[in-house]
């Protein structure tokens, strides 16, 4: 694996993250907008429910998984954080901090480090070849 595969892989949870909490937020949207249809006709009484449940273990299930997520996100930048924290110079470690931890875009990153984009380019090449992957 390379150094930059290596450090994308937090941004890549953090992704995955955001998903899922987007597919909770839709379901528990479809949970609050489900409504009785008014009929004289009777209906079976646990239908609703088992409809219901379902969606409830759904969502539970889902943030059972971003729970595992997190805690797998925290782990690896934690890691990422130690690999880092060996490059020299420090302005190679700020700029993959702000970019593999901060999830910076590169005109961010230039701003931040009041360069050009450019100049982020080449200090990032320059950077990745200091970068130790375990």
């Amino acid at each position: 694996m390379t150094a930059k595969e290596y450090l994308n892989q937090a941004y890549r949870i953090d992704q995955r993250i955001n998903a899922k909490l987007e597919q909770i937020h839709a379901l528990r949207d479809m949970l609050t907008k489900t409504g009785a249809a008014i009929s004289d006709m009777p209906k079976n009484p646990n239908r609703g429910e088992s409809r219901m449940e379902n969606r409830m273990a759904k969502i539970l299930d889902m943030e059972a998984q971003i729970d595992d997520d997190v805690d797998m996100l925290v782990s690896l930048k934690k890691d990422i954080m130690g690999i880092i924290r060996e490059v020299e110079p420090v302005d190679c470690q700020m700029l993959l901090e702000l970019r593999y931890l901060c999830f910076k875009t590169w005109e961010e990153i230039a701003d931040e480090l009041n360069c050009t984009v450019r100049n982020v380019h080449n200090l990032h090449s320059k950077a990745l070849g200091l970068v130790r992957v375990p």
